[in-house]
């Protein structure tokens, strides 16, 4: 009897615990659609797949927006597109490759290439001066020359 009513307890809390998750899980069909949408709901920065929040105002209903119109048939980038249209391009994980979009890739590059043109516009400016040849005997004969005829003048 005392197994039979911690087995009929145990069944009862599994239920409990059943009711409080989603009673809609995750497909791989959602999954796929999903992680090319953001959760909108402001307090994440996951996408429509993996928030983790229960209960969540926007991921929630994008889910079963999601599985509505693939039951329907729609293909994946319509229903991306149907997102884009009600909540703008802030709907994308990824922003898209145009216009600024393309900014926000080649920014980080093109700082990068700045900064090392500007270490190597330093490196060039301020690093020392080469050495000076030595000049031969012969060169060093002409200007002596040269100066002990500029002092005869001034005497």
């Amino acid at each position: 009897m005392f197994r039979l009513r911690n087995s009929a307890l145990a069944l009862l809390l599994a239920g409990y615990c059943l009711a409080q998750s989603s009673s809609q899980y995750v497909t791989p069909e959602i999954r796929r659609v999903g992680s090319k949408l953001a959760c909108l709901c402001g307090a994440c920065k996951n996408t429509v797949a993996t928030c983790q929040m229960l209960e969540c105002h926007y991921s929630l209903p994008a889910r079963q927006t999601i599985a509505k119109l693939q039951k329907e048939g729609a293909p994946d980038n319509r229903i991306i597109d149907g997102f884009v249209q009600r909540e703008g391009k802030k709907a994308l994980a990824e922003p898209p490759n145009e216009g600024f979009g393309i900014m926000a890739i080649a920014a980080p590059v093109l700082a990068v290439a700045a900064g090392l043109g500007l270490i190597l516009w330093f490196l060039r400016r301020y690093r020392k001066p080469g050495v000076v040849p030595a000049m031969t005997d012969e060169e060093v004969r002409q200007y002596q020359d040269q100066i002990d005829k500029e002092f005869s003048k001034l005497d």
